[in-house]
C-alpha cells in the first residue's frame, strides 16, 4: 500500500460492481462479509452502493466515496470480459495510468497453469493495474486485485466472486490495513463487536416488545432487528469507541445475557449458527436417528439437514410424498384418513410422521403437509395452512398447525423452519 503514513482509516464504504446486481440476477452479499471483517479492525462501514458495468458510473461512485470515507472496498469488474471495467474506471478517476504489472501477470499465469490453461488475449487485461497501486494476490482465482491510496482514502479493488474476495480480504487486505494503522503511531480503535441472536416463532413487533428498554440511554451499543422467513434476527453492536474498551465488553456481555433471558425458548441460535446445525448437534448428542416425510416443502428440510457436514450420523432418510397416493404407498397413511380429513390436516401429518419412522426403523419421524400456493386454497383451508408432525414411537405424536403468509417460496421456507423448530423443542423437552 502506498503512502503508509496516511491517518488510520476508521470509516469505510463498499461498492458492489456489476449490472447483474442491479437487475435482480444476483444479490450483493459481499458487503455483509466486508462489514464484519472491517469491523474487527474498528473500521465502521457507513455507506454501501451498487453500480452497473458502466465506466462513468463507477468513476462517479469513486468520486462520491472519497469525499466521505477513508476506506473504499470495491468488488467486481476485474474479469477478462468487455464489461469488466473497474481497472479502467479507477485509473480514470484517480489519474493513475494503467500498466501491465509483472507480479500480476505472473500470479495469473501460474494460477491458469494449475488449471491446465494459458492466458488468452482477453485475460491479459487482468494484469493491467493502476500505477502506484499495490497488487493483491488472488490465492483462489486468476484475477489479481489492487490497493491504491488517493486523496487520503484507500481504494481497494477485489474480484466479485465471494470465495475469491473473502480469501483476498483475509490474506492481503486486512494485514495491509493493520500495517497502515500501526505505522501511523496511533493505536487502532477498539474492534466493532457484533453479537447475533436468532429467534423463531415471534413476530418482529413481539420481539421488539420483549426487548423494550434493553439498552439504557447513552450506552454505546446499538440494537437491531431483522425479520426474514427464518425468524427474527437480533443484533447488539458496539460503536467501536476507544473509551473504556473492557467496560464496553463487560456491558455487551451483560446485555447479551439479558437478551437470552428475555427471548428464552424462542432463541434457537447465536452467531452464524443455523437451525439445522443446532438440531443436528442435539440429535447427535443423544444418538438419535431421524427420518423426514415432506409434502409441501418438497425435500427442503432434508436438503437443509444434509447441508451440515457429518449429518449422516443422525439423518437416515427423507421421502417427498407429494401426492395422496405417495402418502399411502410410501408411508402407509390410510386412504380413508386422507379422504375424511384431507391431505392437509393434523391427522395426516401425524400419520406421515409415524409412517416414515416405522419404515425407517429410527428414533423419530418428522413430517410436513400444507398448501404452499399460490393456488389450492379454500375458505376453510387457505394458502399458507401447514401442519407439522413428529412421532417418537410413544404412541403420542405431536402436531402443530401454522398459518403462514407470503409467496410459495416463503411459505416453504417458513414451513421447513417450523418443522426443524418443533424438532428442536422436542429434543430440548420444550415441545
Amino acid at each position: 500500500m502506498s503512502n503508509a503514513s496516511t491517518t488510520p482509516p476508521f470509516t469505510a464504504e463498499t461498492i458492489g460492481i456489476g449490472t447483474e446486481l442491479l437487475i435482480g440476477g444476483r444479490s450483493d452479499s459481499n458487503s455483509l462479509f466486508l462489514a464484519d471483517e472491517l469491523g474487527k479492525l474498528g473500521i465502521a462501514v457507513r455507506f454501501k452502493s451498487v453500480v452497473g458495468d458502466e465506466r462513468q458510473d463507477i468513476v462517479t461512485a469513486i468520486h462520491t466515496a472519497v469525499k466521505r470515507s477513508q476506506v473504499i472496498v470495491m468488488t467486481g469488474g476485474l474479469g477478462p470480459t468487455v464489461d469488466d471495467c473497474t481497472r479502467e474506471a479507477v485509473a480514470y478517476a484517480t489519474g493513475h495510468r494503467l500498466g501491465r504489472r509483472k507480479e500480476a501477470l505472473e500470479g495469473m499465469t501460474a494460477r491458469l497453469a494449475q488449471w491446465g490453461r494459458t492466458p488468452n488475449t482477453a485475460q491479459l487485461r487482468q494484469a493491467m493495474i493502476p500505477s502506484g497501486a499495490t497488487v493483491l494476490k488472488n490465492p483462489v482465482g486468476s484475477a489479481p486485485g489492487f490497493c491504491l491510496t488517493w486523496k487520503k482514502a484507500v481504494i481497494i479493488s477485489l474480484p466479485g466472486v465471494p470465495r475469491e474476495m473473502e480469501e483476498m480480504m483475509r490474506q492481503e487486505v486486512l494485514p495491509l490495513l493493520r500495517a497502515a494503522s500501526d505505522s501511523s503511531g496511533r493505536l487502532p480503535r477498539t474492534p466493532i463487536v457484533r453479537q447475533l441472536f436468532h429467534t423463531f416463532g415471534l413476530a418482529e413487533a413481539d420481539v421488539d416488545a420483549k426487548l423494550k428498554g434493553l439498552i439504557p440511554k447513552g450506552v454505546p451499543v446499538d440494537l437491531g432487528l431483522l425479520a426474514s422467513p427464518m425468524g427474527v434476527q437480533v443484533s447488539l453492536t458496539t460503536k467501536g469507541s476507544q473509551s473504556a474498551p473492557e467496560q464496553n465488553r463487560d456491558l455487551l456481555q451483560k446485555l447479551a445475557n439479558d437478551v437470552r433471558s428475555r427471548l428464552s425458548d424462542w432463541l434457537f441460535a447465536e452467531g452464524h449458527d443455523t437451525m439445522e446445525a443446532v438440531v443436528g448437534r442435539e440429535l447427535a448428542k443423544r444418538g438419535l436417528m431421524l427420518a423426514v416425510a415432506e409434502s409441501c416443502t418438497g425435500g427442503l428440510i432434508g436438503h437443509r439437514l444434509t447441508e451440515v457436514a457429518g449429518s449422516s450420523a443422525y439423518v437416515d432418510r427423507g421421502a417427498v410424498c407429494y401426492s395422496d397416493r405417495a402418502k399411502t404407498e410410501m408411508l402407509g397413511v390410510p386412504a380413508e384418513l386422507i379422504a375424511q380429513q384431507g391431505a392437509v390436516s393434523k391427522e395426516v401429518a401425524a400419520a406421515m410422521a409415524c409412517g416414515i419412522r416405522e419404515r425407517a426403523n429410527v428414533s423419530v419421524g418428522l413430517s410436513v403437509t400444507g398448501i404452499a400456493g399460490p393456488g389450492g386454497g379454500t375458505e376453510t383451508k387457505p394458502v399458507g395452512l401447514v401442519y407439522i408432525g413428529l412421532d417418537d414411537g410413544t404412541g403420542q405424536p405431536i402436531t402443530r398447525e401454522f398459518r403462514f403468509h407470503g409467496d410459495r417460496h416463503v411459505i416453504k421456507q417458513r414451513s421447513s423452519q417450523a418443522a426443524l423448530d418443533l424438532l428442536r423443542r422436542w429434543l430440548l423437552d420444550k415441545a
